[in-house]
């Protein structure tokens, strides 16, 4: 069964590791397969807390990854019984912790099987979904700059069973399985053992549907590539007015393929509809903004859709920098500053002063004189040359000397701020939040950029 696994070429592999019968099989799968390909292995099990044995059942992973000579990982997250149920939101602090732990060319890779195929299937019946819906889980896609592989997928859990029973594997049986108010588990315990009994192949037929209505949706994908692309700018907006000209069964589909593209869960008919006529088409004069799930929004700015996360409001935020040796951490996850020195010919940043404080300011009114431009202009014309989006403009630091502006990284240096002599310093942005980073251009060389 391990020879049969279809990992697309990927050798450097992150397993998500519950310790269930499905991730058990599908770890002992890649350590067997590992003798015969050049598979780089790790696992990882994400702590819910949402049982008391959850503690021991870490132990057992790792004591699994142990006697399999593979690296492993935990990480403890915290459900706070936000809108969606427990299921989603404990399914969404997984995929974070996922993310974070990817490095560069290494892919996720979960135990799903065929069963797992059908319930998901119907359950998106149950909630009136589309073919996107019903194409249910890939065998792989893309999520961000890595590859999420179910390489199980075309397995029965019966099959997996039948896996470990033959190589003598221990498992943890998790007693939420047991608990029918969950959809997936009702379905489970109660609706596929009958329709089962009554087509033995329905699990598989299921699979085979959700297979041909993925093949659909990737011919759209096809059908609708260049025109998406061409309506996408490089800051992941997405113009209203070529949207604007299509029917609403077109738009509906290009802004669904956008909105999964920017990370988005899969909207619903209505929620497209909403997002048009509240978003999309209100005065001009507005500023729309939108909740839609996984605590993310929908704004417009600029006849421009933009999808992205919320923001703390950081107006009139100060932190005191007191010693500029240390990188300082900034606040609502944005990152971190540290000054560089650097030893090339040309303006850079200059130090502060001995007598001079160092506070970083989010979200001030200024009158500023720009290198290499002539005559002063505000902070809001700035930020309006640029089309820095009014959402985001409070969530980039500036740099102050005592009461003086002298920089915001990667986009301005003041007349204030800038070194009188060769060499000087860059102030390094790390961490940039991505969606700030379209509006942050540090030149390969010296890491900042003024005009």
């Amino acid at each position: 069964m391990a020879g049969d696994l279809q990992l697309n070429g990927h050798q450097q592999l992150l397993i998500g590791f519950s310790g269930g019968l499905d991730s058990t099989v599908l770890v002992h799968q890649l350590a067997e397969l590992r003798h015969k390909q050049p598979l780089t292995l790790r696992a990882v099990y994400i702590h819910h807390g949402l049982s008391h044995f959850a503690d021991e059942w870490l132990d057992h992973c790792q004591q699994v990854c142990n006697n399999l000579q593979i690296p492993f990982i935990s990480r403890h997250v915290q459900l706070l019984g936000g809108k969606g149920g427990i299921e989603a939101e404990a399914r969404a602090l997984r995929y974070q912790e996922f993310s974070r732990l990817l490095t560069p060319g290494e892919a996720l890779v979960t135990a799903h099987h065929q069963d797992d195929q059908c319930e998901t299937l119907l359950l998106a019946l149950k909630r009136g979904s589309g073919p996107a819906g019903l194409s249910a889980m890939p065998v792989s896609r893309q999520i961000g700059d890595h590859w999420h592989l179910r390489p199980l997928l075309n397995f029965s859990r019966q099959a997996l069973e039948n896996y470990a029973d033959k190589h003598q594997l221990s498992w943890i049986d998790d007693e939420s399985n047991q608990d029918d108010r969950y959809d997936r588990n009702f379905l489970r315990l109660h609706i596929l053992p009958y329709l089962t009994q009554r087509w033995p192949h329905f699990a598989q037929n299921v699979a085979r549907s959700a297979e041909l209505c993925g093949e659909q949706e990737a011919l759209l994908d096809e059908l609708l590539a260049a025109e998406l692309q061409s309506s996408i700018a490089v800051d992941g907006s997405i113009s209203i007015a070529p949207l604007a000209d299509c029917t609403e069964p077109k738009r509906n589909a290009l802004l669904r393929r956008w909105l999964t593209q920017r990370g988005a869960p899969l909207p619903s008919r209505q929620a497209l509809i909403g997002l048009w006529h509240e978003v999309a088409l209100s005065r001009k004069d507005a500023s729309p903004e939108l909740r839609m799930e996984k605590n993310g929004y929908l704004r417009r700015y600029q006849q421009r859709l933009y999808y992205g996360r919320a923001f703390h409001g950081l107006q009139g935020t100060i932190l005191p920098w007191d010693n500029i040796s240390n990188s300082l951490v900034l606040p609502d996850n944005l990152g971190m500053l540290c000054f560089q020195p650097i030893k090339m010919q040309g303006k850079h940043l200059r130090l502060p002063t001995a007598e001079q404080s160092v506070s970083i300011r989010f979200g001030q009114s200024a009158h500023l004189h720009l290198v290499g431009r002539h005559g002063g202009r505000s902070l809001k014309k700035i930020w309006q040359e640029k089309g820095v989006p009014t959402w985001l403009r409070t969530s980039i630091p500036l740099v102050y000397y005592d009461e003086e502006l002298v920089c915001a990284p990667g986009i301005f240096i003041t007349q204030a701020g800038i070194s009188s002599g060769e060499g000087g310093h860059c102030l390094q942005w790390l961490e940039i939040e991505p969606e700030l980073k379209p509006w942050i251009n540090f030149s390969s060389e010296q890491n900042v950029n003024f005009e």
